[in-house]
């Protein structure tokens, strides 16, 4: 049988002995800790000198490796130094191999898991081929090393700062003399006096990141307020460790150790094993060594939910001021509102939208049955339609790629275009191909939630009745039918509205549509027409889908009393004064979406929770982790609008609001409709029966 010891620095309640096979041989482990006494841990070694095969040394610096840098911490080297003859190690080696393939078994595991994911490491330099395996995927990488080290509140921010820290500093951390002077710099009154502020600026780094990186221990001075949601790489998670991980309900944990006979072992214990059975030192041990001893024992990192699975996703939506008004919402904007004449403030509004992306509002608590959660962050750019046509495309697209860049800096692994910014120019493709990580417009799902939207307004009008068949017994007309939404919206319609009128100047397109739709659903009516004029007054229900922005496309006066209209058209096909004419006719601008969870968000016109339908596939994305270029172009393909309402309700994505351009419907609104168009249908029959 074959002895390892385990000589830790940590505390001796945690010793144990125990008797193992490993590798086809039989082993006698034994841990003995030292309470942090380095003077005892030498006489321990000293003492298990002739029994031991190998030892571990736990508890205890490696001698990093850093870039260029190799540092050979001296208590080590004087543990090292007490059993010169006998196979020592820290569990470099393995440890390295078994962090990097956390990483990398995560990835690939969850999919995009750390895309962009900001990462803290409270010791860089012992995790720094986590870092390196993580820079793969994310360039936010953030070290506390000056913090540890040194208690100085700066971060370093990428793989070259922490080198070259680590080359400055290496002299001062490793060399005894040099390590005297700082502990005693640390105990010093002045250093204690500004202890707290470094906590408190350590803890917001920690509220910060998505990911940290490092020893349990290293994260005991935090709360669930900076640990909530978070994801946690680290080693040796005992039952007794998740139970503290879910008090502080952190997401995930990634455990890297190696496990043994049902408990988590040191990965100085197994590389002191491994060295003991192959009977070479350490420093012989290659790479076929140890992918023999990982694959051998089926060895693979832990993915633990301490709540029960819960992964969180993040990302950003571009916003904009609607009109002039809505800059009179911000202060100081309000106060100069208030004093100031509407020339001056057609300047302001000139100069706001010159000014830089900036964080709107913080977005919290979106979460799906699926245990998936969303975060992330509106961002407001200035301009208000008026300013944004007023500029060439260009004008808009650098500030949207200012955006992109402050949200992969926040950490979000998709970004949505909201309102005019994701009509401008090619509407989002040029964006998409500059932008720092994957861009939506969301206006696949804006179709999906106005037709949504349209088929209950129907319902609630109550003028139209479902049939048998589960198709509304009405009829429909599509305004703009051969463009790429207006050819959604009729795929989509004709699923769920008895007969379809299609309107375009375009027959040939429309006679290949129609082909298309009737392959798709068999049984659908479908009839074409080169304009709306000729059927107008006999629908239903029109959607209006053109891109002829100032062009009147239908005149409202001749459709019966009681229509839904859906205008999906950005800018708007129906003007504001044409719906006025007609208060018996509903007119859908859009429809809202209430989002799974306790949403928390700042104010954005909406009632708390629900979300603009552009805003909700973003989210909807960011949920399912498709971190991908979706809805771009004015060419929007139905089979995506289709995707991402069956997305949504997988999510828990409900219809929560109908709109139209004075805001959201209430129920006063459709029962004046119901009764205008009642009594003006009444009015209109009676008007054409013969004296």
């Amino acid at each position: 049988m074959k002895t390892v010891f385990s000589v830790s620095l940590g505390s001796s309640e945690y010793d144990y002995d125990l008797e193992t096979e490993f590798l086809g041989q039989s082993f006698r482990i034994i841990r003995v800790g030292t309470d942090g006494d380095l003077s005892r841990a030498e006489a321990v070694l000293d003492s298990v000198h002739e029994q031991a095969d190998a030892i571990g040394l736990s508890m205890v610096h490696d001698h990093y490796e850093v870039g260029r840098e190799r540092l050979e911490h001296p208590d080590t080297a004087r543990l090292e130094a007490v059993v010169p003859d006998k196979p020592v190690t820290t569990g470099a080696g393995l440890r390295g191999i078994l962090q990097e393939w956390a990483v990398r078994h995560t990835q690939s595991e969850l999919g995009h898991f750390f895309d962009n994911a900001r990462v803290l490491f409270v010791n860089g330099q012992a995790g720094y081929r986590i870092a390196r395996a993580l820079a793969e995927h994310t360039d936010n990488l953030f070290f506390a090393d000056p913090y540890i080290d040194f208690g100085v509140p700066r971060l370093l921010t990428s793989l070259n700062q922490l080198e070259t820290y680590t080359a400055l500093t290496a002299p001062l951390m490793f060399r005894p003399a040099a390590v005297r002077t700082v502990e005693a710099l640390l105990r010093t009154p002045v250093y204690r006096l500004g202890e707290r502020l470094v906590r408190g600026s350590l803890e917001k780094a920690v509220a910060e990141a998505h990911v940290i990186v490092g020893a349990l221990g290293d994260l005991e001075h935090f709360g669930q307020k900076e640990l909530d949601g978070k994801t946690v790489i680290t080693s040796r998670v005992t039952e007794a460790s998740l139970d503290w991980l879910r008090s502080r309900r952190v997401a995930m944990v990634v455990d890297y150790s190696p496990w043994l006979a049902g408990r988590p072992v040191g990965v100085n214990v197994m590389e002191a094993m491994i060295s003991a059975a192959l009977a070479r030192t350490p420093e012989q041990l290659g790479p076929d060594d140890y992918l023999d001893v990982i694959q051998t024992l089926g060895l693979e990192p832990r993915i633990l939910y301490p709540e029960g699975y819960r992964r969180v996703n993040r990302f950003a939506f571009v916003i904009h001021p609607l009109s002039q008004q809505y800059l009179t919402r911000t202060p100081p904007l309000d106060w100069i509102a208030s004093v100031s004449s509407p020339k001056v403030m057609n300047l302001v509004e000139k100069a706001v939208a010159y000014t830089p992306p900036f964080i709107y509002s913080k977005v919290s608590g979106i979460r799906s049955p699926t245990g998936d959660e969303a975060e992330g962050w509106l961002i407001t750019v200035g301009g208000t339609p008026r300013e944004i046509m007023a500029h060439g495309p260009e004008f808009t697209y650098a500030r949207l790629l200012q955006a992109a860049k402050l949200a992969k800096k926040l950490g979000a692994q998709i970004m949505g275009l909201g309102a005019f910014t994701k009509v401008v120019g090619d509407a989002g493709i040029t964006v998409a191909k500059r932008a720092p990580l994957p861009i939506t417009t969301g206006n696949s799902y804006s179709a999906s939630g106005a037709l949504w939207a349209a088929h209950e307004a129907m319902k609630k009008i109550g003028r139209v009745h479902v049939g048998a068949n589960g198709k509304a017994a009405g009829k429909a007309m599509v305004v703009g039918a051969t463009g790429a939404i207006g050819s959604v919206c009729a795929r989509l319609l004709a699923k769920a509205v008895d007969e379809i009128y299609l309107a375009a100047p375009e027959p040939a397109k429309l006679l290949a549509l129609k082909e298309s739709i009737e392959q798709e659903t068999p049984g659908a009516i479908v009839h074409l027409a080169g304009s709306a004029d000729r059927d107008l007054g006999q629908m239903d229900m029109i959607v209006t889908a053109t891109s002829g922005a100032g062009k009147r496309v239908l005149d409202i006066s001749r459709v019966k009393p009681g229509c839904v209209i859906t205008d999906v058209a950005r800018p708007l096909d129906i003007p504001a004064e044409d719906v006025a004419k007609r208060p018996d006719v509903l007119v859908i601008e859009s429809g809202e979406i209430q989002l799974p969870g306790d949403v928390r968000m700042k104010d954005i016109g909406l009632p708390r929770g629900i979300a603009y339908a552009c805003l909700a596939e973003t989210i909807v994305l960011a949920l399912e982790a498709r971190f991908e270029n979706f809805t771009l172009g004015r060419n929007i393909e139905w089979e995506k609008v289709r995707e991402i309402y069956k997305l949504g309700l997988r999510h828990g994505m409900k219809l929560a609001a109908i709109s139209g351009v004075n805001g959201v419907f209430t129920e006063e609104d459709f029962e004046r409709v119901r009764t205008l168009a009642a009594s003006n249908e009444h009015q209109a029959e009676g008007s054409s029966t013969p004296a």
